[in-house]
């Protein structure tokens, strides 16, 4: 890959490079798991580790990576949280293997010559996005969070960047949409929902955020929804609000733009 030549550098971990604003996340990244673990039933974490555990056994889980990319000013007037904060997020292909359609960061598996989570999360994130990497400064990284039924041990990636540049979709087969949405589209208690899928039941819903071009709900939707709750940044919102995924899904693109009644 060339990506990799002369990308050492760019994989190092610098907590300090985060701009105040986003410290109050960054300082307190290993709180994070156990903010996403408070969300899940404890019927599903007790599946989840079963999972993990057949899949240690058999050899099965595989290494993988995604990145956390929050971007935005380095200084905010309130001190707080900057109204233009974006996160930057992705759709996955309709057609893929796992996790098709579904909401991601962008990321994936590790390839043999990665060296290490920063590097596999930078990598993959130039490989579906186009983004320019030395824009970004990886931050920390968040504990190693196991996902079934893929069998990847993945670890999220906090990286910052004042300014990334364009980022877009560079193989349609693998990526349907690429998009920096606003944090505040996250912490809008009016985009926030309880998703459960058909096959299980809703004591087995999660946190979902609908958007106004995607679903962004399991894995991904948990880590942002404990992030926000590490951070600070959550409002209260509605639990009770719980829809059966193909009807959530329904309803993306019915409402307004990410920017109405954000605040």
């Amino acid at each position: 890959m060339s990506w990799g030549s002369g990308a050492d550098g760019l994989t190092r971990l610098n907590p300090q490079a985060a701009p105040p604003w986003l410290k109050p996340l960054t300082d307190n990244c290993r709180d994070v798991k156990q903010a996403y673990r408070r969300r899940v039933p404890p019927e599903v974490l007790a599946l989840v580790t079963a999972a993990n555990t057949k899949a240690a056994i058999t050899g099965e889980k595989r290494d993988a990576a995604v990145l956390v990319l929050f971007s935005g000013p380095a200084d905010s007037p309130s001190g707080g949280l900057p109204d233009d904060a974006d996160l930057l997020v992705t759709v996955r292909a309709s057609t893929l293997r796992h996790h098709a359609g579904q909401a991601a960061f962008p990321g994936g598996a590790a390839d043999p010559g990665d060296d290490g989570p920063v590097f596999t999360a930078l990598r993959e994130a130039n490989e579906e996005t186009g983004i320019d990497t030395s824009r970004l400064h990886p931050l920390c990284t968040l504990e190693r969070m196991f996902i079934p039924p893929s069998g990847f041990h993945v670890v999220p990636v906090l990286a910052y960047s004042q300014d990334p540049g364009p980022v877009s979709v560079v193989d349609e087969s693998e990526t349907a949409i690429v998009a920096r949405i606003p944090v505040r589209a996250f912490i809008n208690p009016e985009n926030r929902i309880m998703v459960y899928r058909k096959e299980n039941t809703r004591r087995f819903a999660g946190p979902a955020f609908l958007l106004n071009e995607m679903l962004v709900w399991g894995f991904t939707g948990q880590v942002i929804s404990a992030m926000l709750d590490v951070a600070g940044w959550a409002k209260p919102w509605n639990t009770d609000d719980v829809h059966e995924l193909d009807d959530a899904i329904t309803l993306v693109g019915h409402e307004g733009s990410y920017g109405e009644a954000q605040q």
